[in-house]
Parts: structure tokens; sequence; C-alpha cells
């Protein structure tokens, strides 16, 4: 029985090792954007969303953007970071100024799908490279850290609200095959205990 538990013990271990280095390269971030989370708030009908996939291998970032129904035209969207407290309050602009390139300006609605690559200095605001060690590999791991802390955000400013219309702070996803392991895992643990307590 003991050679059981440490078996199904080492398999799970194995199994997340395995797992976690097979998946660990490509982080996936989400927000959706409306005016209410904008700071301060405002009661803009117009709505957004976007994903950020991070590769910390490759060093890009893959920004795919969409919004309808802004009240003014765009004339800037970046990504702040870092606000002092996770998911509230308001920081400097991290990427690229005045805006992405890829992303519409002089419109109420439209998308983005623009991969960035990381250690071109025109990714960055040169502001958040000096503050993180005057490097982009510094701005980088920065940048990873922050979006992992729930501290940036994605900002689309217009010609209405010239601090921001609409905006929405990035949340991990875990992926399918990530949650399926903590299933496994959870179960194996579970059965490996059950037979200890009956041994």
């Amino acid at each position: 029985m003991r050679l059981g538990r440490w078996f199904v013990l080492s398999l799970v271990v194995a199994f997340a090792g395995l797992s976690a280095t097979a998946h660990a390269a490509v982080f996936n971030y989400q927000t959706p954007m409306d005016g209410p989370s904008e700071s301060p708030a405002n009661a803009s009908p117009g709505t957004g969303f976007a994903s950020l996939l991070y590769d910390d291998v490759a060093h890009t970032m893959r920004i795919q953007a969409n919004f309808t129904g802004l009240t003014g035209t765009t004339t800037m969207a970046h990504i702040h970071a870092p606000t002092v407290n996770p998911f509230t309050l308001t920081a400097g602009v991290a990427t690229q100024l005045p805006s992405f390139s890829g992303f519409p300006l002089a419109v109420t609605a439209g998308s983005m799908d623009t991969t960035f690559d990381m250690t071109l200095p025109a990714t960055w605001n040169s502001s958040y490279v000096t503050a993180n060690g005057g490097t982009t590999a510094g701005a980088e791991a920065a940048f990873a850290s922050h979006l992992a802390q729930g501290r940036a955000y994605f900002n689309i400013h217009t010609s209405t609200f010239n601090g921001g219309e609409i905006r929405g702070f990035f949340r991990l996803i875990p992926e399918p095959a990530t949650l399926a392991l903590a299933a496994v895992s959870a179960l194996a643990l579970a059965v490996a205990g059950r037979r200890v307590r009956n041994v």
C-alpha cells in the first residue's frame, strides 16, 4: 500500500512538471472594458474586450482588441502599469505612445490584432523602460510581474473622454489543460490519502 501511494504521488508530480514545462511559455490575459471601470468612472455606453498573449520565450505579446459604441472618436490606446493596488486606481503608460501601432484611430468602433516584439524599444514607453532598469529586458520582466499582479490595464482614450472612455484590468485565464491537470492531481491526492487511512 505504501508503494502504491508513493507511485501515485510520483506520477502526479512528474505529470505536473512536464505539463508546466510544456505550457509555461504562453500566458493568456483577458479583460472586458467599459466606462464604469474607468477612473473616474463614466456612463459611456461603449464596451470592448482585449486579450494579451504573452510569450516569455519568444518575448512577444499579441494584443487583440475590439470595441464599439464609444461616444467620442478614438485618440489613443495603450496599456498602463503598474497601479499601486491590483484592479484599481491609475498608472502611467507602460507601452508605446501615443497609441499602439495597428490600433484604429478617429473611430467609435473597431478592432486590432497586433503582435509586438518586447525586445524592441518601440514597444515601450521610454519612461517605463527607464523606471525598470533602463533596458527592454527589465521592462518586460516588470510588465510580466505587473500583469500577473492585476496591476495593468488596457485604456482607450477618445475625443469625449481625454483620460479614457473605457478600460479594463487584465486577468490571467488558465488554460483548459491546466484546469484538467489540477483536477487530476486533486483526485490522485485524494485516492492516495484514502489508501493511507486504510492501511
